[in-house]
Protein backbone atom coordinates (compact mmCIF):
# COMPACT_ATOMS: atom_id res chain seq x y z
CA UNK A 1 0.00 0.00 0.00
CA UNK A 2 2.45 2.21 0.98
CA UNK A 3 4.89 1.57 -2.16
CA UNK A 4 1.51 2.23 -4.12
CA UNK A 5 0.82 6.17 -2.72
CA UNK A 6 4.71 6.67 -3.21
CA UNK A 7 4.25 5.82 -7.23
CA UNK A 8 1.45 7.88 -7.34
CA UNK A 9 2.99 10.48 -6.09
CA UNK A 10 5.68 10.19 -8.01
CA UNK A 11 3.30 9.88 -11.18
CA UNK A 12 1.05 13.17 -10.19
CA UNK A 13 4.53 15.09 -9.54
CA UNK A 14 5.56 14.57 -12.77
CA UNK A 15 2.57 14.85 -14.77
CA UNK A 16 2.08 18.46 -12.45
CA UNK A 17 5.61 19.55 -13.82
CA UNK A 18 4.95 18.92 -17.66
CA UNK A 19 1.80 20.44 -17.57
CA UNK A 20 2.48 23.41 -15.26
CA UNK A 21 2.85 26.29 -17.63
CA UNK A 22 2.11 24.58 -20.63
CA UNK A 23 1.82 27.47 -23.06
CA UNK A 24 -1.88 28.66 -23.18
CA UNK A 25 -2.00 32.31 -22.22
CA UNK A 26 -4.63 34.47 -21.76
CA UNK A 27 -5.32 38.40 -20.61
CA UNK A 28 -8.33 40.30 -18.75
CA UNK A 29 -9.30 43.43 -17.62
CA UNK A 30 -11.89 45.50 -15.78
CA UNK A 31 -12.58 49.68 -16.30
CA UNK A 32 -15.04 51.29 -14.33
CA UNK A 33 -16.03 54.93 -14.60
CA UNK A 34 -18.88 56.25 -12.53
CA UNK A 35 -21.76 54.00 -12.25
CA UNK A 36 -20.75 51.66 -15.50
CA UNK A 37 -18.06 48.83 -15.73
CA UNK A 38 -16.77 46.94 -18.54
CA UNK A 39 -14.87 43.47 -18.48
CA UNK A 40 -12.88 42.02 -21.16
CA UNK A 41 -11.45 38.83 -21.75
CA UNK A 42 -9.23 37.09 -24.46
CA UNK A 43 -9.14 33.51 -24.45
CA UNK A 44 -6.26 32.45 -26.05
CA UNK A 45 -5.76 28.53 -26.74
CA UNK A 46 -5.44 25.67 -29.28
CA UNK A 47 -9.20 24.36 -28.41
CA UNK A 48 -11.39 24.39 -30.91
CA UNK A 49 -15.05 24.56 -31.51
CA UNK A 50 -15.98 27.16 -28.90
CA UNK A 51 -19.02 27.65 -27.29
CA UNK A 52 -21.60 29.70 -25.80
CA UNK A 53 -24.57 28.49 -23.69
CA UNK A 54 -27.06 30.11 -21.43
CA UNK A 55 -28.36 28.32 -18.05
CA UNK A 56 -31.59 30.17 -16.58
CA UNK A 57 -30.49 27.27 -12.91
CA UNK A 58 -30.19 29.90 -10.06
CA UNK A 59 -28.86 33.27 -11.45
CA UNK A 60 -29.06 32.74 -14.68
CA UNK A 61 -25.95 32.84 -16.15
CA UNK A 62 -24.10 32.91 -20.08
CA UNK A 63 -20.89 31.27 -20.15
CA UNK A 64 -18.08 30.89 -22.99
CA UNK A 65 -15.68 27.82 -22.95
CA UNK A 66 -14.28 25.02 -25.60
CA UNK A 67 -12.22 22.97 -23.21
CA UNK A 68 -14.12 19.66 -22.54
CA UNK A 69 -12.74 17.81 -19.61
CA UNK A 70 -14.05 14.42 -18.72
CA UNK A 71 -16.04 13.73 -21.86
CA UNK A 72 -18.55 16.06 -22.68
CA UNK A 73 -18.14 18.16 -19.44
CA UNK A 74 -17.64 21.56 -21.26
CA UNK A 75 -16.13 23.43 -18.94
CA UNK A 76 -16.82 27.76 -18.45
CA UNK A 77 -13.74 29.85 -19.37
CA UNK A 78 -15.77 32.92 -18.81
CA UNK A 79 -19.14 34.07 -17.62
CA UNK A 80 -21.96 36.85 -16.47
CA UNK A 81 -24.60 36.34 -14.62
CA UNK A 82 -27.76 38.28 -14.28
CA UNK A 83 -26.61 40.79 -11.57
CA UNK A 84 -23.73 41.59 -13.19
CA UNK A 85 -21.24 39.31 -11.79
CA UNK A 86 -18.57 37.91 -14.42
CA UNK A 87 -15.17 35.97 -14.34
CA UNK A 88 -12.82 35.17 -16.22
CA UNK A 89 -10.00 32.13 -16.16
CA UNK A 90 -6.17 32.47 -17.00
CA UNK A 91 -3.55 29.64 -16.79
CA UNK A 92 -0.53 30.21 -14.59
CA UNK A 93 2.22 28.02 -13.06
CA UNK A 94 1.34 26.99 -9.54
CA UNK A 95 2.92 29.32 -6.49
CA UNK A 96 5.35 27.90 -4.41
CA UNK A 97 4.86 27.52 -0.72
CA UNK A 98 1.24 27.21 -0.65
CA UNK A 99 -1.23 26.74 2.85
CA UNK A 100 -3.19 23.58 3.35
CA UNK A 101 -6.70 23.99 3.15
CA UNK A 102 -8.17 21.72 6.65
CA UNK A 103 -11.46 21.05 6.64
CA UNK A 104 -13.08 22.60 3.53
CA UNK A 105 -15.16 21.52 0.84
CA UNK A 106 -14.22 19.38 -2.30
CA UNK A 107 -14.29 20.70 -5.75
CA UNK A 108 -15.00 16.74 -7.52
CA UNK A 109 -16.56 18.98 -10.43
CA UNK A 110 -14.35 21.97 -12.05
CA UNK A 111 -17.16 23.07 -14.49
CA UNK A 112 -20.12 22.55 -11.88
CA UNK A 113 -18.26 24.65 -9.49
CA UNK A 114 -17.35 27.17 -11.49
CA UNK A 115 -20.99 27.48 -12.88
CA UNK A 116 -22.42 27.27 -9.26
CA UNK A 117 -20.47 30.70 -8.38
CA UNK A 118 -22.06 32.81 -10.91
CA UNK A 119 -25.77 30.94 -10.23
CA UNK A 120 -25.38 31.57 -6.45
CA UNK A 121 -23.54 35.19 -5.89
CA UNK A 122 -24.44 38.52 -6.89
CA UNK A 123 -21.27 40.11 -5.48
CA UNK A 124 -17.27 39.53 -5.54
CA UNK A 125 -17.78 39.42 -1.80
CA UNK A 126 -19.97 37.09 -1.81
CA UNK A 127 -17.81 34.99 -4.30
CA UNK A 128 -15.31 35.53 -1.85
CA UNK A 129 -17.16 33.73 0.81
CA UNK A 130 -18.31 31.01 -1.30
CA UNK A 131 -15.17 29.92 -2.43
CA UNK A 132 -13.45 30.21 1.32
CA UNK A 133 -15.80 26.90 1.66
CA UNK A 134 -13.78 24.72 -0.48
CA UNK A 135 -10.65 23.26 -1.36
CA UNK A 136 -9.73 25.69 -4.23
CA UNK A 137 -5.69 25.19 -4.28
CA UNK A 138 -7.32 22.21 -6.06
CA UNK A 139 -7.45 24.21 -9.23
CA UNK A 140 -3.72 25.33 -8.45
CA UNK A 141 -2.68 25.51 -12.34
CA UNK A 142 -5.03 29.12 -12.54
CA UNK A 143 -6.03 32.22 -11.53
CA UNK A 144 -9.74 33.77 -11.80
CA UNK A 145 -10.59 37.02 -11.72
CA UNK A 146 -14.16 37.93 -10.78
CA UNK A 147 -15.90 41.44 -10.91
CA UNK A 148 -19.38 43.11 -10.39
CA UNK A 149 -20.93 45.56 -11.61
CA UNK A 150 -19.84 47.89 -8.53
CA UNK A 151 -16.32 47.96 -10.25
CA UNK A 152 -14.99 45.79 -7.50
CA UNK A 153 -13.08 42.79 -8.02
CA UNK A 154 -11.91 39.54 -6.55
CA UNK A 155 -8.57 37.73 -7.97
CA UNK A 156 -9.17 33.81 -6.89
CA UNK A 157 -5.02 32.54 -6.96
CA UNK A 158 -4.34 28.62 -5.59
CA UNK A 159 -3.84 29.80 -2.02
CA UNK A 160 -5.00 34.14 -1.83
CA UNK A 161 -8.16 35.69 -2.46
CA UNK A 162 -7.78 39.41 -2.74
CA UNK A 163 -10.42 41.73 -2.74
CA UNK A 164 -9.66 44.89 -5.21
CA UNK A 165 -11.13 48.64 -5.82
CA UNK A 166 -9.14 50.15 -8.14
CA UNK A 167 -11.01 51.43 -11.36
CA UNK A 168 -8.77 49.65 -13.95
CA UNK A 169 -7.20 46.33 -13.65
CA UNK A 170 -5.27 43.82 -16.16
CA UNK A 171 -3.68 40.36 -15.75
CA UNK A 172 -2.11 37.88 -17.62
CA UNK A 173 -0.88 34.40 -16.64
CA UNK A 174 0.32 34.88 -13.27
CA UNK A 175 -0.59 35.32 -9.64
CA UNK A 176 -0.74 38.74 -8.37
CA UNK A 177 0.77 37.92 -4.90
CA UNK A 178 3.94 36.27 -6.42
CA UNK A 179 5.12 39.63 -7.80
CA UNK A 180 6.64 42.15 -6.23
CA UNK A 181 7.99 44.09 -9.09
CA UNK A 182 5.11 44.59 -11.85
CA UNK A 183 8.13 45.85 -14.41
CA UNK A 184 9.84 42.48 -14.25
CA UNK A 185 6.73 40.95 -15.95
CA UNK A 186 7.78 39.78 -19.43
CA UNK A 187 4.03 38.67 -20.97
CA UNK A 188 3.95 40.78 -23.61
CA UNK A 189 -0.21 41.03 -23.20
CA UNK A 190 -0.28 42.09 -19.97
CA UNK A 191 2.84 44.93 -20.63
CA UNK A 192 0.27 46.31 -23.93
CA UNK A 193 -2.58 46.61 -21.63
CA UNK A 194 -0.97 48.08 -19.11
CA UNK A 195 0.77 50.68 -21.17
CA UNK A 196 -2.68 51.58 -22.71
CA UNK A 197 -4.37 51.76 -19.70
CA UNK A 198 -1.48 54.01 -17.83
CA UNK A 199 -2.69 57.63 -18.77
CA UNK A 200 -6.18 57.03 -19.83
CA UNK A 201 -9.78 55.07 -19.14
CA UNK A 202 -12.99 54.64 -20.88
CA UNK A 203 -15.61 51.88 -20.72
CA UNK A 204 -16.95 52.63 -24.24
CA UNK A 205 -16.98 49.45 -26.49
CA UNK A 206 -14.98 51.28 -28.58
CA UNK A 207 -12.27 51.68 -26.36
CA UNK A 208 -12.31 48.33 -24.31
CA UNK A 209 -12.58 46.81 -27.79
CA UNK A 210 -9.25 49.04 -28.65
CA UNK A 211 -7.92 47.36 -25.15
CA UNK A 212 -8.53 43.64 -25.90
CA UNK A 213 -7.14 44.28 -29.83
CA UNK A 214 -3.66 45.84 -27.92
CA UNK A 215 -3.90 42.61 -25.98
CA UNK A 216 -4.92 39.84 -28.29
CA UNK A 217 -2.59 37.44 -29.58
CA UNK A 218 -1.56 36.09 -33.07
CA UNK A 219 1.87 34.09 -33.29
CA UNK A 220 3.68 34.37 -37.03
CA UNK A 221 3.88 30.81 -37.31
CA UNK A 222 0.16 29.85 -37.87
CA UNK A 223 -1.80 32.87 -37.00
CA UNK A 224 -3.00 31.22 -33.69
CA UNK A 225 -3.32 33.05 -30.78
CA UNK A 226 -6.78 34.54 -28.80
CA UNK A 227 -9.45 32.20 -30.32
CA UNK A 228 -12.07 34.11 -28.57
CA UNK A 229 -12.58 37.84 -27.14
CA UNK A 230 -15.21 38.34 -24.60
CA UNK A 231 -16.40 41.97 -23.73
CA UNK A 232 -19.24 42.56 -20.89
CA UNK A 233 -20.91 45.32 -19.75
CA UNK A 234 -22.17 44.69 -16.29
CA UNK A 235 -25.00 47.14 -16.16
CA UNK A 236 -26.56 46.31 -19.17
CA UNK A 237 -26.06 42.73 -19.34
CA UNK A 238 -24.64 42.71 -22.71
CA UNK A 239 -21.90 40.21 -24.22
CA UNK A 240 -20.09 41.21 -27.05
CA UNK A 241 -18.21 38.47 -28.71
CA UNK A 242 -15.05 38.86 -31.64
CA UNK A 243 -13.65 35.09 -32.79
CA UNK A 244 -10.63 34.54 -33.81
CA UNK A 245 -8.46 38.23 -32.99
CA UNK A 246 -10.67 39.95 -35.46
CA UNK A 247 -12.05 42.51 -34.15
CA UNK A 248 -13.89 44.21 -37.07
CA UNK A 249 -16.84 41.75 -36.88
CA UNK A 250 -19.00 41.03 -33.43
CA UNK A 251 -22.06 39.60 -32.17
CA UNK A 252 -23.81 40.81 -28.78
CA UNK A 253 -26.32 38.90 -26.87
CA UNK A 254 -28.39 40.39 -24.06
CA UNK A 255 -28.43 38.33 -21.32
CA UNK A 256 -32.30 38.45 -19.97
CA UNK A 257 -32.99 37.89 -23.56
CA UNK A 258 -31.60 34.84 -24.01
CA UNK A 259 -32.42 33.32 -21.05
CA UNK A 260 -36.09 34.05 -21.43
CA UNK A 261 -35.33 31.29 -24.89
CA UNK A 262 -34.86 28.66 -21.75
CA UNK A 263 -31.05 26.71 -21.81
CA UNK A 264 -29.77 26.76 -25.21
CA UNK A 265 -26.30 27.36 -27.12
CA UNK A 266 -24.44 28.13 -29.53
CA UNK A 267 -21.45 27.13 -31.56
CA UNK A 268 -19.42 30.51 -31.74
CA UNK A 269 -17.46 29.67 -34.74
CA UNK A 270 -20.80 29.10 -36.49
CA UNK A 271 -22.19 32.76 -36.10
CA UNK A 272 -19.26 34.11 -38.16
CA UNK A 273 -18.01 34.09 -41.44
CA UNK A 274 -15.42 31.40 -42.29
CA UNK A 275 -11.76 33.02 -40.89
CA UNK A 276 -9.06 31.15 -43.53
CA UNK A 277 -6.92 31.46 -39.72
CA UNK A 278 -9.35 29.22 -38.13
CA UNK A 279 -9.66 27.13 -41.10
CA UNK A 280 -5.83 26.08 -41.14
CA UNK A 281 -5.86 25.28 -37.30
CA UNK A 282 -8.96 22.96 -37.79
CA UNK A 283 -7.15 21.11 -39.92
CA UNK A 284 -3.68 21.40 -38.39
CA UNK A 285 -3.46 17.75 -36.74
CA UNK A 286 -1.95 17.37 -33.27
CA UNK A 287 -3.07 15.13 -29.94
CA UNK A 288 -5.11 18.14 -29.11
CA UNK A 289 -7.44 17.72 -31.82
CA UNK A 290 -6.91 14.08 -33.52
CA UNK A 291 -7.80 10.75 -32.03
CA UNK A 292 -5.21 8.93 -34.46
CA UNK A 293 -2.16 11.04 -32.98
CA UNK A 294 -3.20 10.79 -29.59
CA UNK A 295 -2.78 7.41 -30.06
CA UNK A 296 0.47 6.95 -32.05
CA UNK A 297 2.15 9.14 -29.30
CA UNK A 298 0.56 7.02 -26.28
CA UNK A 299 1.62 4.03 -28.63
CA UNK A 300 5.33 5.40 -28.83
CA UNK A 301 5.44 6.02 -25.39
CA UNK A 302 4.55 2.41 -24.46
CA UNK A 303 6.89 1.19 -27.12
CA UNK A 304 10.25 3.37 -25.83
CA UNK A 305 9.02 2.63 -22.50
CA UNK A 306 9.26 -1.12 -22.56
CA UNK A 307 12.35 -1.05 -24.66
CA UNK A 308 14.30 1.00 -22.67
CA UNK A 309 14.64 -1.22 -19.91
CA UNK A 310 14.66 -3.95 -21.62
CA UNK A 311 17.88 -3.15 -23.61
CA UNK A 312 19.58 -2.13 -20.58
CA UNK A 313 18.87 -5.53 -19.05
CA UNK A 314 19.84 -6.91 -22.09
CA UNK A 315 23.15 -5.16 -21.94
CA UNK A 316 23.99 -6.40 -18.27
CA UNK A 317 22.79 -9.86 -19.01
CA UNK A 318 24.84 -10.57 -22.02
CA UNK A 319 27.90 -7.72 -22.07
CA UNK A 320 30.53 -9.83 -23.78
CA UNK A 321 28.23 -10.35 -26.93
CA UNK A 322 29.07 -8.48 -30.78
CA UNK A 323 27.30 -4.93 -30.75
CA UNK A 324 26.56 -5.12 -26.87
CA UNK A 325 27.34 -1.44 -26.59
CA UNK A 326 24.76 -0.82 -29.06
CA UNK A 327 22.00 -1.97 -26.49
CA UNK A 328 22.86 1.03 -23.96
CA UNK A 329 22.41 3.72 -26.81
CA UNK A 330 19.03 1.98 -27.28
CA UNK A 331 18.33 1.93 -24.04
CA UNK A 332 19.24 5.70 -23.52
CA UNK A 333 17.33 7.24 -26.28
CA UNK A 334 14.49 4.55 -25.49
CA UNK A 335 14.24 6.76 -22.39
CA UNK A 336 14.36 9.93 -23.41
CA UNK A 337 12.00 9.17 -26.27
CA UNK A 338 9.38 7.92 -23.88
CA UNK A 339 9.37 11.24 -22.13
CA UNK A 340 9.56 13.28 -24.99
CA UNK A 341 6.56 11.35 -25.80
CA UNK A 342 4.78 12.78 -23.11
CA UNK A 343 6.12 16.20 -23.46
CA UNK A 344 4.30 15.86 -27.02
CA UNK A 345 1.18 14.85 -25.37
CA UNK A 346 1.19 17.94 -22.82
CA UNK A 347 2.93 20.49 -24.08
CA UNK A 348 1.27 21.89 -26.72
CA UNK A 349 2.90 25.08 -27.68
CA UNK A 350 5.92 22.86 -29.16
CA UNK A 351 3.45 22.41 -32.25
CA UNK A 352 2.64 26.75 -32.58
CA UNK A 353 5.88 28.35 -31.25
CA UNK A 354 9.28 28.53 -33.11
CA UNK A 355 11.48 25.47 -32.98
CA UNK A 356 13.01 24.56 -30.95
CA UNK A 357 10.47 25.55 -28.20
CA UNK A 358 11.66 27.52 -25.70
CA UNK A 359 9.77 27.99 -22.24
CA UNK A 360 8.94 30.61 -20.52
CA UNK A 361 11.65 29.56 -17.79
CA UNK A 362 13.97 27.28 -19.16
CA UNK A 363 13.87 23.69 -18.08
CA UNK A 364 14.13 20.15 -18.97
CA UNK A 365 11.27 20.85 -21.97
CA UNK A 366 13.68 22.95 -23.34
CA UNK A 367 16.63 20.62 -23.48
CA UNK A 368 14.30 17.39 -24.47
CA UNK A 369 13.27 19.93 -27.81
CA UNK A 370 16.26 19.20 -29.25
CA UNK A 371 15.54 15.54 -29.79
CA UNK A 372 14.19 15.76 -33.17
CA UNK A 373 17.38 16.94 -34.02
CA UNK A 374 19.11 14.43 -32.58
CA UNK A 375 16.99 11.46 -33.79
CA UNK A 376 17.26 12.66 -36.95
CA UNK A 377 21.09 13.06 -36.87
CA UNK A 378 21.22 9.39 -35.53
CA UNK A 379 18.72 7.66 -37.73
CA UNK A 380 20.62 6.87 -40.51
CA UNK A 381 23.51 5.09 -37.81
CA UNK A 382 20.61 3.24 -36.31
CA UNK A 383 19.56 1.87 -39.47
CA UNK A 384 23.33 0.58 -39.67
CA UNK A 385 23.03 -0.72 -36.26
CA UNK A 386 19.59 -2.45 -37.13
CA UNK A 387 21.22 -4.20 -40.67
CA UNK A 388 24.18 -5.32 -38.74
CA UNK A 389 22.38 -7.37 -36.02
CA UNK A 390 20.20 -8.83 -38.21
CA UNK A 391 22.82 -10.00 -40.24
CA UNK A 392 24.87 -10.97 -37.00
CA UNK A 393 23.13 -14.14 -35.01
CA UNK A 394 24.41 -12.88 -31.43
CA UNK A 395 21.53 -10.74 -30.51
CA UNK A 396 18.66 -13.23 -29.95
CA UNK A 397 15.38 -12.53 -31.94
CA UNK A 398 13.34 -10.52 -29.64
CA UNK A 399 16.07 -8.26 -29.30
CA UNK A 400 16.53 -7.79 -33.30
CA UNK A 401 12.50 -7.12 -33.60
CA UNK A 402 12.41 -4.71 -30.76
CA UNK A 403 15.21 -2.47 -32.41
CA UNK A 404 13.77 -3.05 -36.41
CA UNK A 405 10.21 -1.80 -34.75
CA UNK A 406 11.64 1.19 -32.83
CA UNK A 407 13.57 2.06 -36.03
CA UNK A 408 9.98 1.92 -38.19
CA UNK A 409 8.33 4.00 -35.29
CA UNK A 410 11.44 6.63 -35.31
CA UNK A 411 10.99 7.05 -38.95
CA UNK A 412 6.88 7.49 -38.67
CA UNK A 413 8.11 10.36 -36.03
CA UNK A 414 10.30 11.73 -37.95
CA UNK A 415 7.95 12.67 -40.20
CA UNK A 416 5.33 14.09 -37.74
CA UNK A 417 8.06 16.04 -36.05
CA UNK A 418 8.90 17.44 -40.07
CA UNK A 419 4.46 18.17 -40.50
CA UNK A 420 4.51 19.59 -37.38
CA UNK A 421 7.45 22.24 -38.72
CA UNK A 422 10.08 20.72 -35.71
CA UNK A 423 12.79 21.19 -38.13
CA UNK A 424 11.89 24.60 -39.27
CA UNK A 425 14.24 26.35 -37.10
CA UNK A 426 14.04 29.40 -39.66
CA UNK A 427 10.42 30.21 -39.67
Amino acid sequence: MKKTKILQAIVLTFICFLICNNGFSCSTYKVTVGNKTMYGINYDTWFTRPKIWFETKGYGAVFTGANYQGGHDLTPQSGMNVFGLSFGTLATPTPAHGKEFINKKQITSRSEYLKGILHACRTVEEVKAYIEQYDHSTLCNDVFLYTDKSGHYLVVEPYTLTLGYEPKYVLANFCPSTITDYSSVKQERYINGAAFLKNKIGTSLAFCTALSDTMHVCRPRMGDGTLLTSIMDLQKGIVHLYFYHNYKNQIQFNLKQELAKGDHSFEIDTLFAKNAEYQQLLHYKTPLNSNLINYILWGCFGLFSFACPYFLISYFRNKKIKFATYKLLLSALSLCMAYYMVVLELEMGIYFFPAPYKRYKFGLIDVVSYLPFLVLLLFIPLLMINRKVLIDNTWNVCSKILCTVNNFTLLILIMLFWYWGLYDVFN
